[in-house]
């Protein structure tokens, strides 16, 4: 097809890139939540990335790329369960301030939500 507008991601080179982008946050958030739980923890490197990776996939879903891409809902609410078992277990741990934990621990529970929700609407379209 070559090039179907002026937009960013309206030539075959750019739609091409930016599905390796979508792809690599899927892979990177799968391979976190099949990996060592000790790694979600909310101290730790990927117990911080993994939410960012999410709310990524949502903004790009949001903006019409890359919803085909998302793994189904019910891969999504998994993912959810497990990461906020992880966090439930460890965030007392780490002494947070008054209000902290339930503040994050509804943000967190959202950006699995709203991305578990734009994959629905994928599947549906399909």
């Amino acid at each position: 097809m070559g090039t179907w507008g002026s937009g960013n991601f309206e030539n075959d080179t750019s739609a091409d890139h930016l599905s390796e982008v979508i792809d690599r946050l899927v892979g990177e958030v799968a391979d976190a939540m099949a990996g060592d739980p000790v790694e979600l923890e909310p101290d730790e490197y990927r117990g911080n990335t993994v939410p960012c990776d999410l709310e990524l996939l949502y903004v790009l879903t949001r903006a019409g790329y890359g919803a085909r891409r998302l793994p189904a809902p019910e891969v999504i609410e998994g993912w959810k369960d497990h990461f906020i078992a992880v966090w439930e277990r460890t965030i007392d741990g780490l002494g947070p301030s008054e209000g902290f934990k339930e503040r994050r621990r509804a943000v967190l529970v959202r950006t699995f939500d709203q991305l578990a929700g734009v994959a629905g609407e994928a599947a549906t379209r399909d």
